[in-house]
Parts: C-alpha cells; structure tokens; sequence
C-alpha cells in the first residue's frame, strides 16, 4: 500500500516544515498544493527529501468550467503550470478539480459540463504531450459543483482516455454508496473520513464511511496508485497512518 499525505494539513508551514513533518513519519509520499502560498516551489528544497510527489493543481480563484472566456483561459493555463511542474520534478500525478456552476447559470448546467469537458480535454492532451498522469476528482454534494456523481465523471473520462482521482469523503458526502465506488478508471484516491452531512475531511475512523470495504476492494482490484490522505491538520494525518497500519 502506497501512502502520502497532503500539505492541505500543514498550510500555514513553510516547505521545508511540511516535507519534514511528512517525511518524519515514514509517509513517502507528498502532495504539494500549488497555489497560494506557496505558487512557486524551490527544487532544492523538495530534491532534498526523501519523498515522492504529487500535485494539487490550483482550485481557489479557479474555474474551467467558467462561461467567461478569459476566466476559462486563465484557468486552464494556471492547472497547465502545475502539470508544467509535474513534469519538472517527475510528480506521480496532478489532481484538478472540474469546475464550478457560476451563479448566474444554474439553469443552464449542461452547457458547463460541455465547457468543463472542453477545458479537461485541452489540459488531458496537454498532459499527454509531456507523458504527465494528470486527474480528475469527484466532487462533494455542494449546489456549485459539478461531477458529484462519479458515474458520469468515469464515463467522460474513458472516453477522454484520462484518469481519475477517487476522493473518498466527497463520495459519502454525494451519498454514493461503497460498492459503488470503484471504477477502472481511478489512479490516485484522496482519503479522509466524514460523517455524510459536510466535507469535513476528519482523520481516518473519525467519521461514518465503510472505510474497510472500500479500501479492500481497491486492495483486491490491486490498486496501485497512492492513497494520500488529505485531512485538515497535523495530528489528523498521524490518525489516519495508524489507521491504515492498523487495518490493511
């Protein structure tokens, strides 16, 4: 079993602080979250870890679904700078969000899914050219979101040839059930607990979800990718080792 941890727990740290705290634990794996405050990373400091990477690209203040053009363009080229970095250091792969539903057109939600579909085709064959595994995650039950239903976010993605990344929380909290959730096309899985009313991202065992039979048919599947736990503070990434040591 592959295991990392997010910088999401350690945000407030500088670089060093947060591969150090991750590397300390005999965690080997870490994904860095490329946007503010730390949008541009030293090289030196991430070789001299003894730890591999993934990349969060940017989600704040970001939106290919956006109906805006510009908006859109200046998105899609910021999940390209972070695919741009995958490359650079040899990252295991890039999460990216799909995007969100603007205000103003929540009676038009196909026509984003068409414009979302659009922008993770460009950056997938962007991917492509520089041999980079970048993913698309599911999203959690919140009215702006779009690809809540993991079926139709597996679907767009065989057809696209592209991967996905398989959060676990925001699958309990859009209500999938466990024997449901594993797709063929899932490369990278988030883990975090919850107790199905909110994306709390509580360590390991401290929420609801059937964290056992989901884990386990991913291990009988043979599963190869990372499971990196993304919760929300130090002391829940050493929960949540304990629990997958304890368990699997």
């Amino acid at each position: 079993m592959k295991i990392g941890a997010s910088t999401l727990a350690t945000f407030n740290d500088s670089l060093d602080e947060s591969l150090e705290f991750i590397e300390s634990l005999g965690i080997k794996y870490a994904e860095l979250l490329h946007q503010f405050p730390t949008e541009e990373f030293d090289f030196d400091v991430l070789s001299s870890f003894n730890l591999d990477y993934t990349i969060h690209a940017p989600f704040m203040d970001v939106n290919i679904a956006a109906l805006g053009s510009k908006s859109r363009a200046n998105s899609i080229e910021q999940i390209k700078d972070s695919v741009d970095l995958a490359n650079q250091i040899d990252a295991k792969a890039v999460v990216v969000h799909p995007g969100l539903i603007p205000f103003l057109a929540r009676e038009m939600p196909e026509e984003i899914y068409k414009v979302s579909n659009n922008s993770i085709r460009e950056i997938g064959e962007y991917s492509n050219d520089l041999g980079v595994n970048t993913t698309i995650e599911n999203m959690p039950a919140f009215e702006n979101m779009i690809y809540q239903d993991m079926n139709r976010l597996n679907e767009t993605l065989v057809e696209l040839d592209m991967g996905m990344t398989f959060d676990i929380g925001h699958a309990h909290h859009s209500g999938i059930s466990p024997d449901a959730m594993y797709f063929d096309s899932i490369k990278h899985i988030h883990a975090h607990d919850n107790m199905g009313d909110d994306d709390s991202h509580l360590a390991l065992g401290e929420g609801n979800i059937q964290l056992k039979d989901i884990i386990t048919t991913f291990e009988n599947k043979n599963y190869d990718g990372i499971y990196m736990i993304e919760v929300n503070d130090k002391d829940s990434i050493k929960k949540s080792l304990e629990y997958l040591k304890n368990n699997f």
